[in-house]
């Protein structure tokens, strides 16, 4: 059964959603929730909208975008549930999946290149959280 991603981006981020969502074909079911042209919109209403879906959706993930990735970070982890992962780089990318059970990755349009950011992403998409020692550290991010 194929990953469901959700990708959402503000202006800032619409090349490289664009971008990825044609790279990641395949690789998952890709649901673009927006924005879907150039004019200046609020970040944070696409990333909420995003997080609302993860939640809803039995093994969904999500791909935020903004200009630097911060503000898309920022407000999706204003969600309890979601763990929102601000990443550079792929080993990042694993570790977020991997260790703290990310559920949702954040990438900055204006900082990493489209190359890096699909490397990025397939590692965000790869990785399968170990539970075990990083279970107790997790369930901590969020009170009861």
């Amino acid at each position: 059964m194929p990953i469901t991603l959700y990708m959402a981006s503000d202006h800032g981020g619409l090349a490289l959603k664009e971008e990825l969502k044609g790279a990641l074909e395949g690789k998952a079911e890709i649901s673009d929730l927006g924005t879907h042209t150039e004019d200046s919109v609020d970040y944070p209403d696409f990333a909420h909208a995003l997080c609302e879906r993860v939640l809803t959706t039995d093994g969904a993930m999500g791909l935020l975008i903004c200009g630097t990735g911060i503000g898309m970070s920022l407000a999706a982890n204003r969600h309890r549930g979601i763990r929102a992962a601000l990443c550079t780089d792929p080993y990042m990318s694993r570790m977020a999946r991997e260790h703290n059970d990310a559920n949702v990755l954040c990438l900055g349009g204006r900082v990493v290149g489209s190359a890096l950011a699909l490397e990025i992403a397939e590692a965000f998409l790869a990785g399968e959280y170990e539970g075990g020692r990083h279970a107790r550290r997790v369930a901590k991010i969020e009170p009861a």
